[in-house]
C-alpha cells in the first residue's frame, strides 16, 4: 500500500530576501574626486550637461527674481530649490550610469529615466514637501518674529543682514536654515541614485543615506561645503556659473553614491534538504 510521502522530502525553499545595504567607508580625498569624475562625465556628454544646467540656472534667476520681490519667501523658496534639484539631477546621475555600463549618452533615457520608480520616488518626494513646508514655515516666523512691524522690503533684509546690530536675526535665521538644510541633505545625498540603481524603496534609501552622513560625518560635511560654496560662487554673474556647476555636481553625486554604498552581492541559492531514501 503506498505511503504519502513525508513532507520533510520536499525542497526548503526560502522567500527572496533584499541585500542588506553595506556602505564603504570614505576617506578625506574623495569628495575631491567626486568633482574630479563629474567633471570628466559632463565633458563626455555636453549637450546633456547643457540641458540640464540650463534649468538649474533658471532656478537661480527665479531665485533672484523671488529675493527682490518678496525676500521674505527667499529662504522657502530656496528649500524648495534644494528639493527640485536632486530630482532634477536624477537625469545626470543616468547619464553617469550609462558611461559606467559603456552605453553612450541618451538625453531621451535621461528624461524618462525616473519613470520605472515612480513609487518609491513619490513617497520621497512626499517626506521631502513635508520638510520643505516646515522650513518655508519656520523661516515665516523667524521674520515674524524679528520685524514685527511687517516684512522688510529686499533693501531692508539686505541692511538687516550687515547691519551688527541684528547679529541675533542672522543667526537664528542661519541656524534654522542650516537645521532644515542638514535634514534634506542627509536624507537625500544618496536615497535618489541609490533608487535609480536599485529601484529601492524609498524608506532604504532614505535611512541608507542618513546612514552615510551619521558613519562617515566628517567627509559628509566636507562635501556638503564644497556643494554650498561651488553653488554659492555660480550665483555671481546672475547665476550662470550653473550652467558648469550644476551637471558637475549631479554627475560628481552619483560618485558619492558609488563609493558610499557597496555594489549589492548575488543573492545565494537557497539551500535544499537531502532526498530521503525511497
Amino acid at each position: 500500500m503506498p505511503t504519502a510521502m513525508s513532507d520533510s522530502s520536499a525542497p526548503v525553499t526560502s522567500a527572496p530576501v533584499s541585500a542588506p545595504v553595506t556602505l564603504n567607508p570614505l576617506r578625506w580625498p574623495d569628495p575631491l574626486r567626486w568633482l574630479v569624475l563629474g567633471a570628466r562625465d559632463m565633458m563626455a556628454a555636453p549637450g546633456v550637461a547643457l540641458f540640464y544646467g540650463t534649468w538649474f540656472w533658471g532656478m537661480a534667476l527665479l531665485l533672484g527674481w523671488v529675493f527682490q520681490a518678496r525676500p521674505e519667501y527667499t529662504m522657502s523658496f530656496a528649500s524648495g530649490c534644494l528639493l527640485v534639484g536632486p530630482f532634477l539631477a536624477m537625469g545626470l546621475y543616468d547619464t553617469s550610469r550609462r558611461r559606467e555600463q559603456g552605453l553612450a549618452p541618451d538625453l531621451g533615457e535621461s528624461l524618462t529615466c525616473w519613470d520605472r520608480h515612480l513609487g518609491s520616488m513619490g513617497m520621497l518626494v512626499l517626506v521631502l514637501v513635508v520638510l520643505e513646508l516646515l522650513w518655508g514655515r519656520a523661516s515665516l516666523v523667524v521674520f515674524a518674529v524679528f520685524f514685527n512691524t511687517g516684512m522688510p522690503s529686499t533693501t531692508g533684509v539686505v541692511q538687516a543682514v550687515f547691519n551688527p546690530g541684528n547679529w541675533q536675526f542672522v543667526a537664528v535665521y542661519l541656524l534654522v536654515g542650516s537645521v532644515f538644510a542638514a535634514l534634506v541633505f542627509s536624507s537625500m545625498v544618496v536615497s535618489i541614485p541609490m533608487i535609480l540603481d536599485r529601484d529601492t524603496d524609498a524608506l532604504t534609501a532614505g535611512i541608507a543615506s542618513m546612514r552615510v552622513v551619521v558613519e562617515n560625518p566628517g567627509v559628509m560635511l566636507l562635501w556638503g561645503l564644497l556643494i554650498t560654496a561651488l553653488v554659492a560662487l555660480s550665483l555671481f554673474a546672475w547665476g550662470a556659473g550653473l550652467l558648469v556647476v550644476g551637471p558637475v555636481l549631479g554627475h560628481a553625486s552619483w560618485h558619492a553614491y558609488r563609493a558610499a554604498v557597496a555594489a549589492p552581492t548575488a543573492p545565494l541559492a537557497p539551500a535544499q534538504a537531502p532526498q530521503s531514501a525511497g
